[in-house]
């Protein structure tokens, strides 16, 4: 199961900066830009770049002119393919019980339910795409 925590909020959030704006690439935004209209530290924005850009998301120029778009229309984008790049995979679910607990016996009361909404918060992440945030 694929967890989403703050550093992948904060890319999700200036991805879809991006799709919101995206033209193919034909406007480019620095990260002062997406930092400032997603309320998201520069810095930080800088960092979330450099690695969706090294996994091929989003590209960039430098200097003048320069700034980043999205490397892919924003439909070919889910949220797993963000989230991914900042998250570790989990292989069971976070048991409120502690480690141990789950799989050693009985299943902790909430369970089942805990392993539904996994399921579906996965499904989410990688079946929805950067288009619910496009224009087009």
């Amino acid at each position: 199961m694929l967890r989403c925590g703050k550093t992948a909020q904060s890319a999700i959030a200036a991805m879809s900066f991006l799709a919101e704006r995206y033209d193919g690439g034909k406007t480019r935004f620095s990260s002062e830009d997406i930092a400032r209209t997603r309320n998201l530290p520069k810095p930080l924005v800088a960092k979330l770049l450099t690695t969706l850009s090294t996994a091929g998301l989003v590209n960039g120029t430098r200097g003048p002119g320069g700034g980043y778009w999205l490397a892919k229309d924003p439909a070919e984008i889910t949220l797993a393919d963000i989230a991914s790049r900042f998250e570790k995979e989990q292989e069971s679910v976070l048991c409120p019980f502690g480690p141990g607990w789950c799989g050693n016996g009985d299943p902790c009361p909430l369970h089942d339910q805990l392993v539904a909404f996994d399921e579906e918060w996965d499904h989410f992440l990688r079946n929805t795409t950067l288009a619910v945030f496009s224009k087009a």
